[in-house]
């Protein structure tokens, strides 16, 4: 196991325009550079993947503790980058997909803004240079009885 203590996250040069990073809890991922290959993830992919994983983790406990009856939720982003360099996301689409039994539309939008403006440590340190546009759609779970 690679020594990565702490709160710091490591990346290591491993060749051919790959590059493997290692999270504080020592997780490690590989990164693909190559445009051409794309044999893993991109930086720049990761980072749409850790503002939907920060907001799924914080919309889902609250429409848990709200006792939603949800049986699957997925986070969808989507992404605009700017023409000029450093090519920052200037807009992101997040969608969020809640499906269960008698799902409140209401208790949805307020777990989405409590996530977007108190929570989400992804959101609130993209937000001073990307807009962050949520949405979201219900869908109704049949009951099979």
């Amino acid at each position: 196991m690679i020594n990565n203590p702490g709160k710091q996250a490591t990346v290591y040069f491993a060749e051919n325009d790959f590059f493997i990073g290692v999270t504080p809890s020592g997780h490690a991922v590989t990164l693909d550079t190559s445009n051409e290959r794309s044999a893993g993830p991109s930086p720049v992919e990761l980072l749409l993947v850790a503002l939907g994983g920060c907001t799924g983790v914080d919309v889902i406990g609250i429409l848990k503790k709200k006792r939603q009856r949800v049986t699957d939720y997925r986070v969808e982003v989507t992404g605009e980058r700017r023409e000029e360099h450093p090519r920052s996301f200037k807009l992101l689409r997040v969608r969020h997909l809640v499906k269960g039994h008698n799902i409140s539309a209401q208790a949805v939008a307020q777990a989405i803004e409590l996530s977007d403006k108190k929570y989400c440590s992804v959101a609130a340190t993209l937000r001073p240079t990307a807009e962050i546009l949520s949405s979201f759609e219900i869908i109704e779970e049949n009951h099979v009885e």
